[in-house]
């Protein structure tokens, strides 16, 4: 299996300094970047991982001198949808992929790894107009997934297993997307074209993306009570 880190954009809306947000620092010292190769590393081989990069990209390069690389120069005008394609390119193995702002607890990998379906990870919780949310069959199936999506079941948080039979259709939807798409929107369009893809959920306090201030403050609470157990 491979691994696949979106680390490219700038993340301006969390402020602060001019470093790719994958670098910002966590309570424990660690960047977020650092956390997630920490926790990856318990359960994958990071030899079998590539980290997107673009903005900064020397940055994390120097800060990671041992991982592999994809870039993506047009960073600055591309969404997930391109830099995840960039990736997948250069795959033919099932991939984990995850959006280079987020944080999980240790146990949330396990979980991954064990999935024997396309699987996205999910919460069950109220979903504000910035995240990414998704509906159900309600037996665990996903048939919508977006943003501003009517009744959502709960939250998309940015960790994803796809098998790699399942690769050919996603790399032509992902091909489809426009430049400001998120990977989710070839997500739902290879679901519109049959490919099954199934919820993984998880509780709220496992897992949270980092956009905004308050969220890192949240992911540093989160990750304090964590170390405590």
């Amino acid at each position: 299996m491979k691994i696949v880190i979106l680390a490219a954009g700038k993340g301006s809306r969390l402020g602060g300094k001019e470093i790719p947000k994958p670098l910002t620092l966590l309570s424990n010292g660690m960047s977020i970047l650092q956390y997630q190769l920490s926790q990856l590393a318990k359960h994958f081989s990071l030899h079998d991982l590539y980290i997107v990069v673009g903005y900064h990209k020397e940055l994390i390069m120097q800060a990671f001198p041992e991982a592999c690389y994809v870039y993506n120069p047009r960073f600055a005008d591309e969404n997930t949808s391109k830099s995840l394609l960039r990736a997948l390119k250069k795959i033919d193995d099932d991939v984990l992929w995850l959006n280079g702002d987020v944080v999980f607890h240790p146990s949330v990998l396990k979980k991954i790894g064990i999935s024997l379906n396309n699987a996205m990870l999910v919460n069950i919780c109220d979903v504000g107009e910035e995240e990414v949310a998704y509906r159900t069959d309600g037996r665990g199936k996903i048939l919508k997934v977006a943003k501003k999506l009517v009744t959502p079941e709960g939250e998309a948080l940015g960790i994803n297993f796809f098998k790699r039979d399942s690769l050919e259709i996603l790399r032509e939807q992902l091909e489809l997307c426009q430049s400001n798409d998120y990977f989710e929107k070839a997500i739902e369009m290879s679901i519109s074209k049959g490919l099954e893809v199934w919820t993984l959920p998880v509780q709220k306090e496992e897992c949270t993306e980092i956009d905004f201030p308050e969220d890192l403050e949240r992911a540093n609470l989160l990750i304090q009570k964590w170390e405590k157990h």
